[in-house]
This record gives C-alpha cells, structure tokens and sequence, in this order.
C-alpha cells in the first residue's frame, strides 16, 4: 500500500486519467474528489462489498436454475 500526505488544494494521479483532489479537512474528515472517465466505476468500499454480496446471491441463484 502506497500511503501519501497530501494537503487541501493538492491531487494524485493514478495512471493517466484519474485524479483524487483532497478538497477540505475537517477533523478526522477528509472531503476528495475523484475525476476519472465515465467508464471507471467509483464506489465506497461498503457500497462496492454489498454489490459483491448481491452479484454472488445472483449467481448462485442462477446456478440453481
């Protein structure tokens, strides 16, 4: 895992066509914005874990057919 400092007003670039802004701090709080091409899905990992879990129920539902 790479880890970096970065400070408000400040990015990173990851590959060629993606960009993580820090945008604000606010306590323990960091505000980012990510730009990346429309075809690049985005999620929060909770959000992308409970995607997983319906995608393997489906699957398996499938299979059961």
């Amino acid at each position: 895992m790479l880890v970096l400092s970065r400070s408000p007003g400040e990015s990173i670039s990851i590959g060629d066509d993606i960009a993580v802004h820090i945008l604000e701090l606010n306590g323990k709080q960091v505000k980012f914005g990510i730009d990346a091409p429309k075809g690049v899905k985005v999620h929060r990992a909770e959000v992308y874990q409970k995607i997983l879990a319906r995608q393997s129920i489906a699957g398996q539902t499938e299979n059961r057919s």
